[in-house]
């Protein structure tokens, strides 16, 4: 979170697998209920509904904007950066982003749906909130990963940000981001839990739970059998070889670009891939975007340009 004059700018990055902030990340998933729940620890009561936050996990939708949880989520995501400061009542705003391909056509929907009430106030994990949202600023995923150094990168660049959902491929040419080259193509890594989840079910005529797999691919490694962990193992690995495929198809040479990884694909590939590891560099905070979202926001609002 950033302080512009008397305002704050808050960085959410709206991702299918996870909700980050600069200094937070939970469970992309809500759970609604008519009354108070068992579990209150990440309960959301907000116009006399209640939400517990980081249940269950979202489906891959396109257009977020058409899916009322998306603003729930964002209402948690302003409590836990004010929450950090004991602030309970402030004027907002949010710094976010879409996929590259989908950020022009999409970012007036998607910045009226997230300031579609001026006034809010919710409570999130029993403590009291009002906030002001003065307006919303849209900027493209992968970019925004590495903005803070993106104009100093020389030669030719390439930002491969592997998300839950997505994944956006960007080219920087001596700092200049080439607007005719970049894509989003729906391949992230919940793609390959599926595919994971599909050849485990095949080959052990067992199913596995979405955890174990996750744990896998984010650790290289888990408690279970050695049979059970090559089969993750093995399709990861094909996985990963997709990834690059792709990548090579949007211009990737391992010879003379350099790639910068984002995301939680940076997992992956790290575990499971065969590259060049010196042209070959990981973004490992996962909140590299959302502190990127409020950095390009505080460029902004510095050079006098009006939301």
């Amino acid at each position: 979170m950033k302080q512009f004059k008397d305002r704050f700018i808050i960085g959410i990055d709206h991702g299918y697998g996870n909700i980050k902030t600069a200094n937070h990340v939970f469970r992309t998933g809500v759970l609604q209920s008519d009354g108070e729940p068992l579990f209150t620890k990440n309960l959301l009561v907000y116009d006399g509904k209640y939400y517990t936050v980081g249940e269950g996990h979202k489906e891959f939708t396109a257009d977020k904007q058409k899916d009322g949880d998306y603003y729930v989520l964002t209402l948690a995501a302003i409590a836990t950066e004010l929450k950090d400061r004991g602030i309970t009542d402030a004027e907002v705003i949010i710094a976010a982003g879409l996929p590259l391909t989908w950020t022009n056509g999409q970012k007036a929907e998607f910045s009226a749906y997230l300031t579609q009430n001026k006034e809010v106030a919710f409570t999130f994990q029993r403590i009291n909130y009002r906030i002001r949202i003065e307006g919303a600023v849209i900027y493209p995923q992968g970019y925004a990963a590495v903005s803070e150094y993106a104009t100093k990168l020389k030669g030719v660049n390439m930002v491969a940000d592997v998300g839950n959902g997505t994944m956006n491929t960007l080219t920087i040419i001596n700092g200049v981001p080439q607007q005719g080259r970049m894509f989003t193509e729906q391949f992230g890594t919940y793609q390959c839990t599926l595919a994971v989840r599909e050849a485990f079910s095949q080959k052990t005529h067992r199913n596995i739970d979405d955890s174990i797999i996750e744990e896998v691919l984010i650790n290289g490694a888990a408690d279970i059998g050695e049979k059970d962990l090559e089969i993750i193992t093995a399709t990861a690995t094909e996985y990963v070889r997709d990834i690059f495929r792709r990548l090579r198809e949007h211009g990737y040479d391992d010879k003379t670009v350099t790639l910068y990884v984002a995301g939680g694909g940076g997992c992956l590939i790290r575990n499971f891939g065969s590259y060049n590891a010196y042209r070959v560099f990981f973004v490992d905070d996962i909140r590299a975007a959302a502190r990127g979202y409020e950095y390009m926001a505080e460029l902004q609002f510095e050079r006098g340009v009006r939301i």
